[in-house]
């Protein structure tokens, strides 16, 4: 018997495209499903130095939650490579001004930080409202449905 195992070339082409509503979702939970299905481990040939995962779209960025007091104490940090150049905005304000920005941190933390991460992380489009449906309707894409472990978590 010989094991499958999935050619490099022929992986682009089979990419499927899912759409995600992330109105009422819960952040990190969003995440991990999403980053799941750029990394390609919901699917029987995951391998993992190939880049077997599927281009995920969310939608409604802007209406999604964070649990607990991670609305009022979580802090994003970046350096402008400046003397003194820390600079801080809260979830909150972030939410405000770049919602997409906020999906994309969370995913973007969960995949490897590699330069096959990096690739990944460009299959993976947000926008902040119904707009992504419009934008990508050429690729038709399917919703893509919660895991049962994350809807009994969410129940």
């Amino acid at each position: 018997m010989s094991t499958y195992f999935p050619s490099g070339d022929s992986l682009a082409d089979k990419r499927k495209w899912y759409v995600v509503d992330a109105a009422g979702q819960t952040v990190g939970r969003l995440a991990t499903e999403v980053a799941r299905v750029l990394t390609g481990k919901n699917k029987p040939q995951y391998t993992p130095f190939l880049d077997t995962g599927d281009c995920v779209i969310v939608v409604n960025a802007r209406k999604a939650v964070f649990k607990g007091s991670k609305n009022d104490q979580k802090v994003y940090r970046h350096h402008t490579l400046y003397p003194g150049g820390l600079r801080e905005i809260s979830v909150r304000n972030q939410f405000e001004r770049h919602p997409e920005r906020v999906i994309e941190l969370a995913v973007k933390g969960m995949l490897p930080k590699n330069k096959l991460g990096r690739a990944m992380a460009k299959k993976l489009k947000v926008y902040a409202d119904d707009e992504g449906l419009r934008r990508h309707a050429a690729q038709r894409p399917e919703p893509l449905t919660l895991s049962a472990r994350a809807a009994a978590q969410k129940a």
